[in-house]
């Protein structure tokens, strides 16, 4: 078994596994809780490769003071990275546990046996717990990369059915959220924003009155926020303060067309090679082939979309002595703690960051970003716990945006109809815009308010991610087999919105591009759209889960209604990680508008470690790449973000989801893969080809609102 990259930052096994007096297992990680059940994934390996009942292993919630550094909880690398890490920890630990129960019996150590937390002697009846054999002690050795680990069919939890311990709290509302924290004598906060990016504070009063009492204004450069209790007359206060302050408004947003900006404006380029950009500006596309009967081209774009946190974001922060401790819904705990301590000029041994739960986001949005509000806050009022809290609106507003993107693609076909030249050029803004614990200058103003305070940071200046799979190239390389491809990626600057991370990254818009296209080129082909894609893969797993999410579909003998078609799509994550294929069954009715009736998912995600947990992310991945196909764009003017409620920025709602079908291949041999991505860009290929194949009208731009497919009828 391969190691993982997390165990260089925690090489040692007492950094990930703790036994306590009572014989219960304390498993440490840096991966954090987010909607995705990780931990109980994370679970289910320490359990069975230490021979534990499940309810024996207590997971801790990530904390820099205890954790290891795993930076941030992304790219769908938990049960790779954390995963395999505890499962070799574990296994090291049993392996250490059986040594010194062997010598506390006297015996060989093939003559202990470790079963349901307890570690025996064969020969005799002799019987010690985990804490008992430890005495006191630590495991005291590093990981062994070359630790046995258990067979498949040694496993008992992992790949069993078996509910997340936490889904009884989320269901009956008692479990706790970072919204929720309360302590003795708190400070309840608001921040006031700035009516856009580029306005500055020109006056302010000094303080608030509302509710009977009066608030003092916190101010920092053109960061000002009320603090005091109850929490209702805070909200007052601060309703009060923003109808008072002065901006200066500055130049505005740049309102011109985007898409056109992505086309004309200043980039840099870069040849991508293999899933890996190539140093040095991008090299010119090598002519067609020889043979090349014909070539196609076409262009698909992507509106700027939002998180959409259904709860915004918050954070709770005390300074103490000159320490800061923070509680936040953060992806990135050490991340976080380093940008923190640059901004405030702490020493990051003085900041500690606890991880809470908060509103799901999977991607970069405002929850760091509250993190700082409430650290400057809590320095304001130091010894006292501060609980901040952004509105609606602001989470809108402020949050850092998935960027717009255009890919531009090209196909040499041959004779036969098959593809034997790619180009594929994409355009978009930065997807890689969160904090980090590195050195570089620039970092702290990753942080929202770090632009606004007295001391503000630089400007973030992004520049392109030279990494395999990252940012605006993840899932450029299509799976198929091309006799020649060439792809780049154009990283444009001067763009008008904040942009960071979210789901999938730059894979969304790629997948939706490549196998749109796909679709395209197999109709002038004259080839059904699934042989078509059989036609050009030679990795059987993508090819398998083709096959069985058609078959689910009953791919392509199905009976359909008028104005009613299926459409495929397919992705391998990364080119690394889960395959998913997805079938969509919709409808186009007289007006435009796209009515989903079902969603099937195929998904080859390796070994199955929580099958519950796995259907839930590929179900929840499928039904938020419906939710941006459909609906989602981020509405903004020269004054700022008008999208700023859930009527200007319009989400898939209850009414909207179709049934889904849900099947996954289970390879019992073969390492988990990361699946929290898999399926959103396949879903969203396939509602584009189901729409083609039910109206003519090829989806160019995302979202397919009635407006935006006219708009592709029209270009086409």
């Amino acid at each position: 078994m391969t190691g993982s990259p997390s165990l260089s930052e925690a090489p040692q096994v007492d950094q990930w596994l703790q036994v306590l007096a009572d014989g219960t297992l304390r498993v440490l990680s840096g991966k954090v809780e987010i909607g995705q059940h990780i931990g109980h994934a994370l679970s289910l390996i320490v359990a069975d490769e230490l021979d534990l009942p499940l309810h024996r292993v207590q997971l801790l919630p990530a904390d820099t003071a205890c954790s290891p550094d795993e930076g941030y909880t992304s790219g769908s690398n938990s049960l790779q990275h954390s995963g395999t890490a505890l499962r070799l920890a574990a296994a090291t630990a049993r392996r250490i546990l059986v040594q010194r129960a062997a010598a506390s019996f006297g015996v060989a150590e093939h003559d202990v046996v470790c079963a349901d937390g307890m570690l025996r002697n064969t020969w005799g009846n002799q019987a010690i717990n985990f804490a008992e054999a430890m005495a006191g002690r630590g495991f005291e050795a590093p990981v062994a990369i070359d630790a046995i680990t258990k067979r498949a069919d040694e496993l008992h939890h992992v790949g069993a059915p078996a509910p997340a311990s936490a889904l009884a709290g989320i269901v009956t509302g008692a479990a706790e959220f970072v919204h929720d924290l309360s302590w003795a004598n708190m400070l309840h906060a608001r921040v006031v924003r700035p009516p856009h990016y580029h306005a500055r504070l020109m006056n302010a009063p000094h303080r608030v009155q509302a509710a009977e009492q009066s608030f003092d204004v916190i101010r920092d450069g053109s960061f000002i926020a009320i603090a005091g209790a109850p929490e209702f007359d805070v909200v007052r206060a601060a309703e009060r303060l923003e109808r008072q302050v002065e901006w200066a408004d500055g130049p505005g947003l740049n309102t011109g067309d985007v898409f056109e900006q992505l086309r004309t404006g200043p980039r840099q380029s870069r040849s991508v090679v293999a899933g890996t950009p190539v140093e040095g500006e991008v090299t010119p596309h090598p002519p067609w082939p020889h043979d090349a009967a014909q070539v196609l081209a076409a262009r698909f774009e992507r509106s700027y979309q939002m998180h959409a946190s259904i709860g915004p974001s918050a954070a709770a922060a005390l300074f103490d002595g000159g320490k800061l401790t923070l509680w936040s819904a953060t992806q990135g705990i050490f991340p976080l703690r380093g940008a923190l301590a640059r901004t405030l000029a702490l020493d990051p041994a003085d900041v500690r960051v606890i991880h809470v739960p908060g509103a799901g986001c999977y991607g970069h949005n405002g929850a760091d970003d509250a993190a700082l509000d409430a650290a400057l806050v809590a320095r304001a009022c130091a010894g006292r716990h501060v609980l901040l809290k952004w509105t609606r609106a602001q989470e809108h507003t402020w949050e850092p945006y998935a960027p717009c993107m255009a890919v531009g693609l090209q196909a040499a076909l041959d004779e036969t109809g098959q593809i034997i030249g790619w180009r594929h050029d994409g355009y978009s803004d930065t997807h890689l815009a969160r904090p980090r614990s590195g050195p570089d200058q620039a970092g702290p103003s990753r942080l929202l308010a770090a632009r606004h305070i007295e001391n503000a940071a630089p400007l973030f200046r992004p520049v392109p991610s030279m990494a395999r799979h990252a940012g605006i190239h993840r899932n450029a390389d299509p799976l198929y087999i091309f006799e020649q491809r060439s792809i780049a990626k154009h990283l444009v600057g001067g763009l008008p919105l904040r942009t960071s991370a979210m789901r999938t990254l730059g894979a969304f818009a790629n997948v939706f591009a490549i196998e749109s296209f796909i679709d395209e080129l197999a109709a002038v082909a004259g080839a059904d759209p699934l042989a078509y894609r059989l036609r050009h893969l030679r990795d059987e797993r993508a090819g398998t889960v083709l096959r069985r999410v058609a078959a689910a579909a009953r791919w392509p003998g199905r009976a359909l209604a008028a104005g009613e078609a299926l459409g495929l799509g397919l992705a391998q994550y990364k080119n690394a990680q889960a395959y998913a294929a997805v079938c969509a069954r919709l409808r186009v009715d007289d007006a435009a508008v796209v009515h989903l009736e079902h969603l099937y998912i195929a998904a080859d995600a390796g070994r199955v470690v929580d099958p519950d947990g796995l259907a839930a992310q590929l179900e929840g991945g499928a039904v938020q790449g419906a939710s941006w196909a459909l609906f989602e764009a981020v509405e903004y003017g020269a004054r700022g973000i008008s999208s700023v409620d859930w009527e200007g920025y319009r989400i898939a709602r209850f009414e909207d989801l179709p049934p889904l079908t849900t099947e996954l291949i289970n390879r019992p041999g073969e390492p988990p893969l990361g699946a929290g991505e898999a399926s959103s860009g396949p879903a969203g290929a396939a509602i584009a080809n189901a729409i083609a194949r039910a109206c003519g009208v090829r989806p160019r731009r995302m979202p397919f609102t009635p407006y935006n497919l006219r708009l592709s009828a029209m270009r086409d």
